[in-house]
């Protein structure tokens, strides 16, 4: 009898230890700290171009003319970068590459819904270029990359035991380099622009996470990121007198991109150890 009482107790013991481990398991919450890896990239933009201001006004959408009066840009232009100065060759793609950065949140359950934030920054390599043609023939290209990100988010999802699908959105901020490159020679082209090469903006997606441990989740992320990138702007000076950069405004043109949207898709991996 006692040997019974003392496996019924023991049973109880390992029952009561593994429903608190459980519940441990499921609960999601508190702090955490983390990391993010995976690859981002740029949304096609295929009908972007390049604009201009001939007289200087801050006003963009004049066209460049030649001494005979025709437009200076009829052959068009590409999304991407070319060193050609015609459009015989295509324009070269934009670029993706990898992200990887550290994060840090806190999540509160109420039930099976779990909400909470997460701040992030976030190491990444994307290109975003589009190119004009002037009747020269030269090729004129302004390029955009994308540095790093700074995001803060809200996230909640629907706890199923030790896996976590979410929802997440919220603010971003992007470091970006701007360039600019031409095959044109003859005139000068400098940045004018009042760029701190910071754009704001926001994300948002999607994803999964699971524990392996108690502490320690692993999970999946997609998430799409707009940036307002519309500062960006060069003077196109000099060259021959009366030419079709100066013939409006002697002390030049200013080029700027059509789209002031700089837009990237990441999936990412996980990782997460919950305090």
């Amino acid at each position: 009898m006692k040997t019974m009482l003392c496996a019924a107790a023991a049973i109880g013991a390992l029952t009561a230890a593994s429903a608190a481990q459980a519940q441990t398991a499921n609960d999601w919450t508190g702090a955490y700290i983390g990391g993010v890896a995976g690859y981002g990239w740029q949304a096609e933009n295929d009908d972007e171009s390049i604009v201009f201001d001939t007289n200087l006004d801050g006003t963009y959408g004049d066209t460049v003319r030649t001494g005979s009066g025709t437009d200076a840009f009829a052959a068009g232009f590409c999304d991407g970068r070319t060193y050609n100065p015609t459009r015989a060759s295509a324009c070269g793609g934009d670029e993706g590459g990898p992200e990887f950065g550290v994060r840090a949140g806190y999540d509160w359950q109420f039930g099976n819904i779990v909400a909470g934030v997460v701040g992030e920054a976030v190491r990444t390599d994307v290109k975003d270029s589009v190119t004009a043609f002037s009747a020269t023939p030269a090729s004129y290209t302004m390029a955009r990359e994308l540095d790093g990100l700074l995001a803060a988010r809200a996230r909640i999802g629907y706890a199923v035991g030790a896996t976590l699908p979410y929802v997440t959105g919220g603010y971003a901020m992007g470091d970006i380099q701007h360039s600019f490159s031409t095959t044109n020679t003859a005139n000068t082209f400098t940045d004018v622009s009042e760029d701190d090469d910071k754009a704001h903006g926001w994300q948002l997606g999607g994803g999964v996470e699971h524990k392996i441990t108690n502490d320690v989740s692993l999970g999946l992320e997609y998430l799409y990121t707009r940036l307002d990138d519309d500062n960006y702007a060069v003077r196109a000076a000099g060259g021959p007198a009366g030419g079709p950069f100066t013939s409006t405004n002697g002390s030049g043109t200013d080029f700027q991109r059509t789209s002031d949207e700089f837009n990237i898709h990441s999936v990412r991996f996980t990782a997460a150890y919950r305090f």
